[in-house]
């Protein structure tokens, strides 16, 4: 693509765009004077679907005019409810939905996760983690860690950045017993190579896993394809799921049946076909389902479900095409005039940048100009032009208010 610099060019973007249509599907916020907000904070929070309002009414309906009934009788039976999101969610990760279940929060689902496909011995104890990982990830691989008796500041190995992971693991791959990197760096907006991560890995005998919190909904995913091990994500931030969205788990097929990991139980994951028989001894659902504990929460599936019909219909392939031309846009627009921090090469980011400034006074004209995007400590603004909802026009006219205020 050949970018210029010009309204013009802009809007002959957006005019041709095959997935403008989708901006309609979301509430954009407004700016005081009731124009549209150039929302580039999705990296974060997703806006709301218009669907979300009537998802949930039918289900706040059903739980008022059918009480437990709902569970059977309703629109959308609870009982079955996570059911209705699998197929969206396995389209989004590049799954079998064999692999997929929404459940829980993120780091709760790492932790289970952990438990099957973190088993440490004497000499393969280590997890290694990108350096600058989410603090909710360090805090959960120290944890774990200790909770095995190791001590982290011997177990815990940190990738650095632009460190060449088959040397490291050529290194100490030996004692390294999981991999479990972030799938984006949310401070960075770097995309990890995740299929060559998990081939070297696998080559030294470890375990891979991935948070995908900043990868789901905006990198395109093969989960199956690449053989990783397992990864989980939270469905908030480009998946539009809502504040505090319930999140999502993927398990190879290898471990389906595998009834040798070690993991904890709840109900929920119980065979569907005798989990109503009340019985004391659990039997686990084949797949990424036997890891559930207990009956999800309808009220934080049914905005999810919203969005991801939108998804399903859009489709990450179109959707990570668009994303690429947006980033790539707003990189050509800042060229010279920002820091990026984020990698340059379009496999090597999703759709955040990261602009390094010398103090925040540029994010705080931003703000006062109506734009909605992310500061990070020390120096970082996070901006994320999102292919289902933003447009090139916002990408051009958050260039000329960026030049302005840096």
């Amino acid at each position: 693509m050949k970018y210029e610099n010009s309204a013009a060019f802009t809007e002959k973007m957006d005019a041709t765009d095959p997935l403008s249509g989708y901006r309609k599907k979301f509430h954009i916020p407004k700016t005081k004077s009731g124009e549209d907000s150039i929302y580039f904070c999705g990296n974060s929070l997703g806006l709301q679907p218009i669907t979300v309002a009537d998802a949930l009414k039918q289900e706040l309906d059903d739980w008022k005019n059918l009480g437990v009934e709902g569970h059977f009788k309703g629109k959308h039976p609870w009982r079955d409810y996570h059911e209705f999101l699998t197929q969206q969610m396995a389209h989004v990760v590049g799954a079998k939905p064999i692999e997929v279940v929404v459940m829980n929060n993120l780091t709760v689902n790492l932790h289970l996760m952990m438990v099957s496909f973190y088993r440490p011995t004497k000499t393969r104890y280590k997890i290694l983690i990108e350096s600058g990982a989410f603090p909710s990830d360090q805090y959960a691989v120290k944890s774990q860690i200790l909770f095995h008796g190791f001590d982290p500041a011997t177990s815990l190995v940190e990738l650095k950045t632009g460190e060449d992971i088959e040397a490291l693991l050529e290194r100490e791959g030996d004692s390294i017993a999981l991999i479990l990197l972030g799938g984006v760096n949310y401070y960075t907006g770097q995309l990890f190579n995740i299929e060559k991560i998990t081939q070297a890995g696998h080559k030294k005998g470890c375990i891979v896993g991935f948070d995908l919190a900043h990868a789901a909904g905006n990198a395109l995913l093969k989960l199956h394809d690449w053989d990783v091990d397992f990864a989980a994500w939270c469905s908030y931030k480009y998946l539009n799921g809502g504040p505090g969205c319930v999140a999502g788990c993927f398990v190879h097929e290898r471990f389906a049946d595998d009834a040798s990991l070690p993991r904890f139980a709840g109900w929920w994951g119980h065979d569907k076909a005798s989990r109503f028989k009340m019985g004391p001894d659990f039997k686990a659902i084949p797949g990424a389902e036997g890891w559930q504990l207990s009956n999800p929460s309808i009220f934080g599936m049914a905005p999810l479900k919203a969005s991801l019909d939108i998804f399903y219909e859009a489709k990450m392939e179109n959707l990570r095409k668009k994303s690429e031309l947006l980033t790539g846009y707003l990189a050509f627009l800042l060229e010279g005039k920002a820091e990026i921090m984020t990698p340059s090469a379009p496999e090597q980011r999703g759709c955040q940048l990261s602009i390094r400034t010398k103090s925040k006074k540029p994010y705080e004209a931003l703000t006062a100009a109506g734009v909605i995007c992310d500061w990070r400590e020390p120096d970082c603004i996070r901006v994320a032009p999102v292919p289902l909802y933003n447009t090139f026009m916002d990408v051009y006219r958050f260039s000329k208010i960026f030049a302005e205020a840096a």
